[in-house]
């Protein structure tokens, strides 16, 4: 099977340029891809096999074939998908609480992954899933999931350049006094705990911007942007802060007034890697969580 990972027509201001030098510099082919599709794949001009040194010319056609490295092991499983959006390079998915992303030891089957495979195999495509942010199995809202090795190598670009933008929404308990503020404070893993995450100083660098978007009967309605993406960072954040989210038992929350941790990935923005188009997402927030807001801040949200 060959995936089709890349096509564009060349411009002025490629002519004249090598088709290395275009696919790298222009479009974000790593070396390593374009290695694997000179040995492992094709890449085409008009139709015809060509040397990445070669020369182009404007009103060429580039089209970048490659096999992947290997099978997809994750078994098919027909389910309900809420795809916001489709391309040739991406899927964004609102993801609801209780699914969890991709199979792990405690979860074999029934995960987003083995859905997304089967939506693809009777569509007639054959791919490998690729995740772009994760969210934890009780986190509900918008997850990106990129079709291609260039796509997944393009949104880690732009995780790194921090221009993959990720806001939240969540619940806390407790009065959040200010309006706004950032929490700069590195995570790493709980001792001994596999699972369980901390704040400690020889943790990973993590960062989470926050604003107070209401506040009643002793909880907080926040808007959170992410600046990293560690595990469980949110949650970790705000519990250290002595405001753990609504429903996150794990972290120190109740699940008296909801039975999960109240967290909804709300907004993501991005210009997008093929076409340079800016793109932004929302999506409300999910029952549970919208009548908590109402009970609790005298509004649904």
């Amino acid at each position: 099977m060959q995936e089709e990972l890349l096509r564009f027509i060349a411009d002025e201001e490629d002519a004249g340029r090598t088709v290395r030098d275009v696919l790298q510099k222009r479009y974000g082919v790593s070396r390593r891809l374009l290695i694997r599709a000179k040995f492992k794949g094709l890449i085409t001009r008009n139709g015809q096999l060509v040397f990445v040194n070669e020369k182009l010319q404007a009103g060429d056609e580039i089209a970048v074939m490659v096999t992947e490295d290997a099978e997809e092991t994750v078994p098919p499983e027909d389910m309900p998908l809420s795809i916001r959006y489709e391309d040739e390079d991406l899927m964004i998915i609102a993801k609801p609480a209780g699914l969890v992303v991709h199979p792990t030891g405690n979860h074999a089957s029934g995960t987003l992954a083995n859905g997304v495979i089967a939506y693809w195999q009777k569509r007639g495509e054959y791919r490998r899933f690729r995740a772009v942010n994760r969210l934890d199995k009780d986190t509900s809202g918008l997850l990106i999931v990129a079709k291609n090795q260039w796509a997944h190598e393009q949104f880690s670009r732009l995780q790194q350049e921090r221009s993959l933008h990720r806001i939240y929404q969540a619940i806390a308990e407790g009065v959040v006094e200010a309006d706004s503020g950032t929490i700069d404070a590195p995570i790493g893993l709980a001792e001994g705990s596999f699972i369980t995450r901390q704040v400690r100083a020889d943790g990973q660098t993590a960062i989470t911007h926050y604003r107070v978007l209401a506040r009643g009967q002793g909880m907080s309605h926040l808007e959170l942007k992410l600046d990293t993406g560690r595990t469980h960072q949110i949650r970790v954040h705000m519990s250290s802060l002595g405001h753990p989210l609504a429903g996150d038992d794990l972290y120190g929350g109740s699940r008296e007034q909801i039975g999960r941790q109240a967290l909804h990935a709300y907004q993501l923005s991005f210009v997008h890697p093929r076409s340079g188009v800016q793109m932004v997402w929302t999506e409300p927030l999910p029952q549970d969580m919208s009548e908590l807001a109402g009970k609790l801040f005298g509004k649904q949200a």
